[in-house]
């Protein structure tokens, strides 16, 4: 077993990340491929905590821009991360791998209310724990979520897996050029907009020294940066 460089993560999951080559929902051979690859991370001996978008169902935003009230359009986008959620689970127990559904909005017959105490003991047995409906309260993201539980579960790191390798300075689908960033700090990540994550979430990690790394989650990017390898991009201080 190697020695790790962060012996506690947050993983942070888009929804659309969960659809696959589908526009929207659930594909079941994209969640197993994805539960893979954080079971080979399980075998390393990470602590692990998940935080799921719900983007590939519903997005409060987009149901905002059409006319529904934003909070309604929020708590529906939280009731989707809780899809996710339980998709997951269901994906890496399939494999194996223990693990706890902990929700911002109770919902007893489903999973556990997220309590943070609860969710840190989980962890230190061995448990995944998979975080849903955001933070539990309308206009903040899953973003902003992941930044939060990362700092209250006292993780070493918060890893954003993505369908590329890191970020850069323009879409490199779209321009050939594009530079990709090794390391890059919380302020430029900002100032420049660079799509790492939003204003409030990087805020959140800048004031508590919390490392943003954003990297491809199906090439072995995560195993890499666990080992103390170099793999995607790291935000961090000045």
């Amino acid at each position: 077993m190697p020695e790790l460089r962060y012996k506690r993560v947050l993983l942070k999951l888009s929804g659309e990340a969960l659809s696959g080559e589908n526009k929207f929902g659930i594909d079941p051979a994209t969640v197993s491929a994805i539960c893979s690859e954080i079971g080979e991370v399980l075998g390393y001996g990470v602590e692990l905590a998940v935080v799921i978008g719900g983007g590939n169902i519903f997005r409060g935003m987009a149901g905002a821009t059409q006319g529904m009230e934003r909070a309604s359009a929020d708590y529906m986008g939280m009731l989707a991360t809780v899809l996710n959620a339980v998709a997951v689970q269901d994906a890496l127990e399939k494999l194996g791998h223990d693990t706890r559904v902990l929700s911002a909005i109770t919902m007893q017959e489903i999973c556990e209310p997220y309590i943070r105490r609860r969710a840190a003991r989980h962890l230190q047995k061995g448990r995944v724990v998979i975080c849903a409906a955001g933070t539990g309260n309308p206009y903040f993201t899953t973003d902003t979520a992941a930044a939060l539980r990362g700092m209250e579960l006292k993780c070493n790191a918060l890893i954003k897996a993505t369908k590329v390798d890191g970020v850069y300075d323009k879409d490199p689908a779209k321009y050939p050029d594009a530079v990709k960033y090794r390391r890059i700090s919380y302020s430029e990540a900002i100032s420049r907009r660079l799509g790492v994550m939003d204003a409030t979430a990087i805020s959140l990690a800048m004031e508590n020294n919390l490392p943003i790394i954003v990297c491809n989650m199906l090439n072995g990017d995560i195993k890499r940066l666990l080992r103390g390898e170099e793999a995607g991009t790291i935000v961090q201080g000045e």
